[in-house]
């Protein structure tokens, strides 16, 4: 078996995974830090590089423990090299690195994105060339994916990304963190119709997101209500915001199928990807989305849509497959765009992408 030891601490996740070359995954271990940062209410740098730093040995033996093989049997290291948290990254990396130099392995830097990009094919065996919605709390992209490390970027947010949209609206709303889950759960309760909120970019030319604007209108309506937002006003206005987000992702993602088929043809895949992903009901509208489109729709198991580890060893398995490698040299970086070659956009969303 050609195994890849996959390592992700880009974030608040601490992970590592051992995935065979046909697919197979024989570990996937990730520890969570949400209890270490839901006092602050979002992701403190600091305090996850340090969680990183301390549990990373243990969840590394863990993942290899639960595979069942040394680390003589591995065909390479994998970790995230960015985009991320840097200090978090910096971790990650220099434990892959060690790993690789003492037991004479290749080292692979992955760029999480790719990660997420390549779930896909990970979980589903689909070929290239596909369609990918990346939607998750620091990124918010469609992309055409032509093969490992050749993607083009067909649109991007000017300013929020979705995850982060979620995540700031859900404490607008008292909602509790991590946010995303947390407005999914209030909305699954709410009536959608209660409040009339915009819907971003909707018709407009192009493939870019915005969701500054829905946030700010959220804001807006929590202060008209003072008093009166109790437990209903919260679930109705989660639901008015997530049905709004779907209706942005549908008409952005329908402009990006039609500049995609138009190069690669009809019939090919439709993927969304990365934590927001997990969200049912954006999932649901996005499926409909592909069938009304004459699509077949692909969206990972929820648990491989978060940060996790088994989707950088895979991206790993398809770098070594192209003798796509790199030295112990391999520098760490906080920005690191999928396609370097696109426009830079305005606002946030260009920092993130």
């Amino acid at each position: 078996m050609d195994l890849v030891l996959g390592i992700e601490t880009s974030c608040d996740e601490t992970a590592a995974a051992v995935v065979a070359a046909d697919r197979r995954i024989l570990s996937n271990v990730v520890l969570s830090q949400i209890d270490e940062h839901r006092l602050y209410g979002g992701v403190v740098p600091e305090i996850a590089a340090r969680a990183h730093l301390d549990h990373l040995d243990a969840i590394v033996a863990e993942a290899m423990r639960e595979a069942g093989v040394g680390f003589a049997e591995l065909a390479a290291v994998a970790a995230t090299g960015g985009p991320g948290l840097i200090g978090g990254v910096l971790v990650g990396a220099t434990t892959g690195k060690a790993i690789a130099l003492v037991h004479g392995l290749p080292f692979i830097g992955v760029n999480h994105l790719e990660g997420h990009a390549l779930t896909a094919r990970l979980t589903d065996g689909i070929d290239y060339p596909y369609l990918l919605l990346l939607v998750s709390g620091g990124h918010c992209q469609l992309l055409a994916v032509e093969g490992a490390g050749r993607y083009r970027r067909l649109g991007t947010t000017i300013d929020d990304a979705v995850g982060e949209a979620f995540d700031k609206t859900a404490k607008l709303l008292g909602l509790g963190y991590p946010g995303g889950p947390a407005l999914e759960r209030a909305a699954e309760a709410g009536d959608p119709a209660r409040f009339e909120l915009p819907r971003p970019m909707v018709g407009k030319p192009g493939c870019d997101f915005s969701f500054s604007g829905l946030k700010t209108a959220v804001r807006r309506r929590v202060e008209e209500l003072g008093d009166g937002l109790d437990d209903r006003a919260r679930c109705d206005l989660a639901a008015s915001f997530q049905v709004a987000v779907a209706a942005s992702l549908v008409d952005r993602s329908g402009r990006a199928i039609e500049v995609f088929e138009a190069d690669h043809g009809a019939g090919r895949p439709f993927v969304v990807a990365g934590g927001v992903a997990a969200n049912r009901t954006l999932r649901a509208a996005l499926a409909g989305l592909a069938e009304r489109r004459g699509m077949p729709f692909v969206a990972p198991p929820l648990g491989l849509c978060t940060d996790n580890a088994a989707m950088i060893a895979w991206a790993g398995q398809e770098k070594l497959a192209l003798g796509l490698v790199d030295g112990l040299d391999f520098r760490p970086r906080p920005r690191w765009p999928l396609d370097p070659d696109a426009a830079p956009s305005i606002g946030a969303g260009a920092v993130k992408a």
